[in-house]
């Protein structure tokens, strides 16, 4: 009888290690504290997403905080990454050899999304190789990073937006994205039309140029999140809001990154989306010292 209990207790052992084994694992990357209290919380925002998916059958989540991982093995075996951190110069998949760290792993097929300022590469690194991976990317001199209150009236029938209702809500929402010619295998996900205030600033490399002033003027609609499949079989997902820790808090903007981060990984998304609750103390955990 003990030898019994013995072999079934190593049975129940290797079913569980095989059952971690099998999990997708997905790398977060937090890049430096930057901006005001609340603002761009890179490290609170990917701990708060750590923990809405703790639990969720078959993801395993890793944080990596303050940029990229100095240990090359916490990329090894990922089926996605994100990225949540500053952008151009500052991004850190462009500092030293990791845009090519980046390049091995989106070979394998591995899900790339990018939050907020983290879609910006600059026009000499890495523009070119996130329109490949992402599907789409910040371009200085072109897109433009107001603050302003959009609403999404109607979303795209797709396994990021299951879930997720029309909602509206105010944050430096970028537009006039670079995107590929014919938006191939991009998919929008956030589309509306941006108000007349975002024109409100002189012109500048992230603020304002004729061509977008005349874009605004005719209202044509914006993408400011948007998913992509690559030729490989890799995913991709941007997502230009963010600036704005607490709009977390909203349900249908938290639910609709959620689900992003399952898709790219090629993890199935329930149908009704990820559920998550956050509570105010969640918004106040693990928030930079600025």
């Amino acid at each position: 009888m003990k030898k019994i209990i013995i072999a079934l207790t190593l049975l129940s052992l290797l079913a569980v290690n095989r059952g971690f084994a099998d999990d997708k694992k997905i790398v977060f990357i937090a890049g430096n504290p930057s901006h005001g209290p609340g603002e761009h919380e890179h490290r609170a925002g990917l701990l708060l997403f750590q923990k809405c998916l703790a639990g969720f059958p078959g993801v395993q989540i890793e944080v990596c905080s303050n940029g990229w991982p100095a240990d090359p093995k916490m990329l090894q075996g990922a089926a996605a990454v994100v990225i949540y951190s500053d952008g151009g110069d500052g991004h850190p998949a462009l500092q030293d050899g990791h845009l090519a760290e980046l390049g091995t792993l989106m070979k394998q097929g591995v899900g790339l999304a990018c939050i907020h300022y983290a879609v910006e590469p600059t026009p000499a690194k890495g523009q070119s190789e996130f329109l490949d991976w992402l599907g789409g990317c910040f371009e200085i001199n072109r897109s433009v990073n107001p603050v302003w209150t959009a609403d999404f009236k109607s979303l795209p029938e797709h396994p990021i937006t299951r879930g997720v209702k029309p909602f509206k809500i105010k944050d430096e929402w970028y537009f006039n994205m670079r995107f590929p010619d014919g938006m191939k295998g991009v998919t929008p996900i956030l589309v509306t039309v941006p108000t007349p205030d975002t024109m409100s600033r002189p012109d500048g490399p992230h603020e304002g140029n004729p061509a977008v002033r005349a874009a605004v003027k005719r209202g044509e609609p914006q993408t400011v999140a948007w998913a992509f499949e690559r030729p490989d079989g890799g995913r991709g997902f941007g997502f230009t809001g963010g600036h704005y820790h607490r709009n977390w808090g909203n349900e249908n903007t938290r639910k609709l990154v959620l689900n992003a981060i399952l898709w790219i990984a090629k993890v199935e998304v329930p149908k009704d989306g990820v559920a998550s609750e956050v509570t105010a103390a969640d918004l106040k955990a693990n928030l930079d010292a600025k």
